[in-house]
C-alpha cells in the first residue's frame, strides 16, 4: 500500500462525507477529484459509491429518442408488433419502456363497438324494464270490468285470427282453435261459455314435438281446461327435422292445445257472419 493510499484510508469516513456532499451538489468525479486532491480512481469511486451521478454528466443515450417515440405510440393505442414495425427496435426493449403505461385494447373496432353496446344496454335495460312494467300496469287498469258483449266481440276477432276457417276450395265449416298460449286458451273457453256452448261438446288434443316431455304437456293442458287427462284425444307428435334449429325447447315448452267444438257447423257459420258484421261496422266508423 502506497503512502498516499494509507493516508487516505486513515481518514476514509471524513473524505467520504465530503465526497458525497459534493456529489449531491452536482459535481462530477473530475471536479470532486480536483476539489479533494484525490487522484486514485479506485478510491474516488469508493468514496461516492451509491450516489448517482448528476444528470448533466450523463452521455446522451441513442435509445432515449426511441424510448420517447415508443411511449408516444403506445399511448396512441399501438401494439408491441406495430411499434416494432414503426421503430425497428426489439419487443423486449419496447416492453421495458412502456410497461408502466395502460394496456392496449387488441380487439377490432367491431368487437369494441359490440362491447360498448353491451355495456350501454346493461345500464339501459333496468330503466327500460321498469318503464315497460309501468306501461303494462297502466294498460291493465285501463281495461276495467269487461262486459259479456265486449268479450263476445273480442272472441269473434280472436277466433277469426287464430281459429280454422273454411276455404272456397275446401269447405270445412268446423270450429277448431289451436294455440300454445294458455291465456289465449282460457279467453277462448270463456268466450264459448258466453255463447252457451256446453263443455261436453268440446274435444281437446295436444300437438307437440316428439322430443318433448309429452306426458307432462298432456297433464298441463288437462289441468288448465279442467278435464281428466284420459279424456284427451290422441296426441299429435311433430317429427324432428335435423336441418332446423328448434327454439321452442325447455321446461316451458308444452306444445299446443287443439280445441274442437263438436257439431260446430252452425256455430262456424254464425262466427263468419259476426266477423263480416264487425268489418262493416269498423268501416262505417272510419268512413
Amino acid at each position: 500500500m502506497s503512502t498516499e493510499t494509507s493516508r487516505y484510508a486513515a481518514d476514509f469516513d471524513a473524505l467520504r462525507e465530503q465526497a458525497v456532499a459534493l456529489r449531491r451538489e452536482g459535481l462530477s468525479l473530475r471536479q470532486i477529484r480536483d476539489r479533494l486532491k484525490i487522484f486514485n480512481n479506485d478510491l474516488l469511486h469508493r468514496l461516492v459509491k451509491g450516489e448517482p451521478p448528476p444528470a448533466w454528466t450523463k452521455r446522451p443515450n441513442a435509445k432515449d429518442d426511441l424510448r420517447a417515440k415508443a411511449r408516444e405510440l403506445r399511448l396512441q393505442g399501438l401494439t408491441y408488433d406495430q411499434i416494432q414495425l414503426e421503430l425497428g427496435c426489439s419487443k423486449s426493449s419496447i416492453s421495458l419502456w412502456v410497461r408502466d403505461l395502460p394496456k392496449v385494447d387488441k380487439r377490432t373496432p367491431e368487437e369494441q363497438g359490440r362491447e360498448a353496446g353491451r355495456k350501454r344496454w346493461e345500464h339501459e335495460r333496468p330503466r327500460r324494464e321498469a318503464a315497460r312494467q309501468e306501461r303494462k300496469r297502466t294498460a291493465y287498469g285501463e281495461i276495467g270490468t269487461m262486459t259479456e258483449r265486449e268479450l263476445f266481440l273480442v272472441g269473434v276477432g280472436l277466433y277469426w285470427a287464430e281459429g280454422s276457417k273454411s276455404k272456397p276450395y275446401a269447405r270445412r265449416e268446423a270450429v277448431i282453435f289451436v294455440n300454445s298460449d294458455p291465456d289465449m286458451i282460457a279467453l277462448y273457453l270463456a268466450w264459448l261459455d258466453v255463447l252457451g256452448i256446453e263443455r261436453d261438446r268440446l274435444r281437446f288434443r295436444v300437438m307437440i314435438h316428439e322430443s318433448a316431455d309429452v306426458a307432462a304437456a298432456e297433464q298441463y293442458w288437462a289441468d288448465l281446461v279442467e278435464v281428466d287427462v284420459a279424456t284427451l284425444g290422441k296426441t299429435t307428435l311433430k317429427k324432428h327435422n335435423p336441418k332446423t334449429v328448434r327454439k321452442n325447447v325447455g321446461e316451458d315448452y308444452r306444445g299446443c292445445l287443439t280445441v274442437t267444438v263438436s257439431r260446430g257447423a252452425d256455430l262456424y257459420q254464425r262466427i263468419e257472419g259476426w266477423w263480416s258484421g264487425m268489418v262493416v261496422e269498423a268501416k262505417r266508423l272510419t268512413a
